[in-house]
């Protein structure tokens, strides 16, 4: 029998805030929420933005005075709004109206030569031809310039793309733990990955006593790297700014820093770890090596994640220079307007004009459903399948092509040989890449046009929401997955609140695409699907707890689901507790910095295992029977 990949646990941040227990999926769908989920969804969100506080005793104004969930609401509920989703580019990034920049200007010496004062240990090792150079004093030189000289000097220019998908203002992953030099993208790591284990309501060292040291694995990256200054970013800079490269900024550069990080500094693990990128679509190639790891048995529980932190000059100067980003000029266009509103400007399926890069770390733990029912551990979904394809050739590299088509279809095909042909007809929603491009509005609506036909889909539920969260490049399939675990809890299809209406160009005879929240009865399943450049397609296929629990029943029984039910209950409240916490401020960073770590001189080596202090099981060998009919 095949292992069951079941999410045991979930987490991260992204411009919609906290992703466990729904927080983000909820700021998404807040007009639709009973006001009891709306007003603790803001009251989360204002704790987090610094706009109201809040301790052990309850919530509180800066002033000290005591909120009611309904004050937090009605005083201060729009601020709190506007402090979230995609905005304007803040300027704790860069100034977007004058960002930094080296101009470079050609100077030339006057009817009569010109001359300059330079310090000695200034002076360039090797001198411009055009300089003649003579001694002024002790510190000083004489520089008598002969000819044109090239120099840049600090100026400023307007940044044409204006917003981002940021995390909520004031909330900074920083001030959390101890972060000294670590790239924000590493930072956003150690506080999404402490969110997603926190959520499981079961203390990381009894999930870890629970299974062999070699039966965990992280699967874990970035695409752009660590772009900032303390990553590849300042590397990159520091000589052209006349500056020094430090011994942190290559090493924590690096895109599979993020897995390292959690092994490292989180969970102390000494099982598989990797990454692997693929575009857009990275978080779902982190998936599908973490199912695969669950259905073969070469893991049992398997943390799947990316942080991304690319609001950086120079990577939206990169996506710009291929007229990839929505832009001010853009914006004005597509609205009539001199005045375009900033927060529209992900516009997935509607008139738009480019896409909304974005930030975001987004986490998921998965069990096997053996170790699941065994410890008692909470399901929030399932993970059966994901499918990969390339393009064949092309002629533009981030081109859209036929992979989608493959992906898509082998997804529906699967998840209807599980779940059944009435379920994927009529219980069944996509989440979109839906990246507010021109181009995906057509091709994508008419990949999935195409395959609700085949399958006899009609009004196929539709989301997409990078509408509200941007699109943050390696997590960004991450996002998606998120929130349809939150469709999953509340029967809600987020609308795509972005747009007035769907573009003329969409094809949508067989599709439900709407401009506000969908309610549906039940969902069963949810698929996943993403492009990215290159031709690296992916769908994810993820079944709903409430098909997830029926297969569980089945294939164990009423006696031992009678046991599970009872150890759930305790871990449910662990959990609740722990999200109470974090709405009043705490939020119980997980980061163990030079803490019990492994002496090599101390591991104990056989023939079959190995033994290593502080762990209660060893690694052990497996018998080699794969290749003995070849022998």
């Amino acid at each position: 029998m095949s292992r069951l990949p079941i999410i045991a646990g979930f987490g991260g941040y992204n411009a919609a805030g906290r992703s466990s227990f729904h927080h983000g999926f909820r700021r998404m769908v807040l007009e639709s929420l009973d006001e009891k989920a709306r007003q603790e969804t803001l009251a989360g969100l204002g704790v987090m933005t610094h706009i109201i506080e809040a301790d052990e005793s309850g919530f509180k104004s800066k002033d000290g005075g005591g909120l009611t969930l309904a004050d937090i609401e009605s005083q201060f509920g729009d601020e709190i709004m506007q402090a979230t989703l995609i905005r304007r580019i803040e300027k704790s990034y860069f100034d977007v109206d004058a960002a930094p920049w080296q101009q470079s200007v050609t100077v030339g010496p006057g009817s009569s030569g010109t001359s300059f004062l330079l310090s000695r240990f200034q002076l360039p090792k090797t001198i411009p031809a055009s300089w003649t150079v003579t001694d002024y004093s002790d510190s000083h030189v004489s520089v008598h310039l002969a000819d044109n000289c090239d120099v840049k000097i600090d100026s400023t220019r307007n940044v044409d793309v204006k917003s981002a998908g940021q995390l909520p203002t004031g909330f900074d992953p920083a001030a959390l733990y101890s972060s000294r030099f670590h790239p924000r993208g590493l930072q956003m790591t150690i506080v999404g990955v402490s969110d997603a284990l926190q959520s499981m309501g079961i203390p990381w060292e009894t999930v870890k006593s629970s299974v062999h040291p070699d039966e965990i694995a992280v699967y874990a990256g970035s695409v752009m790297s660590q772009s900032d200054e303390n990553g590849f970013g300042g590397m990159m800079q520091s000589r052209l700014k006349g500056g020094r490269v430090t011994a942190k900024q290559l090493p924590l550069g690096l895109n599979t820093m993020p897995a390292d990080f959690i092994n490292a500094y989180v969970l102390g693990s000494v099982g598989t770890t990797g990454c692997t990128t693929g575009a857009c679509a990275t978080f779902l190639y982190n998936l599908k090596q973490g199912i695969e790891a669950i259905q073969s048995g070469k893991s049992r529980v398997v943390i799947v994640g990316n942080s991304e932190a690319p609001i950086t000059q120079e990577i939206i100067d990169g996506f710009a220079a291929m007229s990839a980003l929505g832009t001010y000029e853009g914006l004005k266009k597509v609205e009539g307007t001199d005045e375009p509103d900033l927060r529209r400007s992900s516009r997935p399926f509607g008139e738009n004009c480019g896409f909304t890069i974005a930030e975001a770390c987004q986490f998921v733990i998965l069990m096997d459903d053996e170790l699941v029912v065994e410890l008692g551990a909470q399901i929030h979904g399932a993970v059966t399948d994901v499918f990969i394809n390339a393009d064949g050739f092309k002629k533009s590299i981030s081109a859209p092509g036929p992979g989608n088509y493959i992906t898509l279809a082998k997804a529906v095909a699967s998840a209807r040989e599980i779940v059944g042909d009435e379920s994927v007809r009529t219980r069944s929603m996509v989440h979109a890449h839906g990246s507010s491009t021109p181009a995906n509005r057509q091709t994508e609506s008419e990949l999935l046009d195409r395959v609700a036909e085949t399958f006899g889909i009609t009004d196929w539920p539709v989301a997409a929401v990078k509408a509200y969260v941007g699109h943050s490049i390696g997590p960004a399939s991450g996002d998606q997955l998120i929130a349809a675990l939150g469709s999953f809890k509340y029967n809600l299809v987020p609308g795509i609140k972005t747009i007035d209406q769907v573009a003329d160009d969409v094809h949508q005879q067989r599709l439900s695409i709407s401009v506000s929240d969908i309610s549906k009865q039940q969902i069963d399943v949810a698929f996943i699907n993403t492009k990215g450049f290159g031709g690296n397609n992916a769908t994810g296929v993820v079944l709903a707890p409430v098909v997830v629990e029926k297969m569980l029943a089945k294939r164990y029984g009423k006696d031992v689901m009678t046991g599970y039910k009872a150890r759930l209950n305790a871990v449910i409240e662990t959990a609740e507790a722990y999200d109470q916490s974090v709405l009043h401020g705490n939020f119980n960073i997980t980061y163990n910095f030079g803490t019990n770590m492994i002496d090599d001189a101390s591991l104990t080596l056989s023939e079959s295992a190995v033994g290593i202090p502080g762990l209660d099981h060893p690694v052990t060998f497996k018998k080699e029977s794969r290749y003995t009919d070849m022998l």
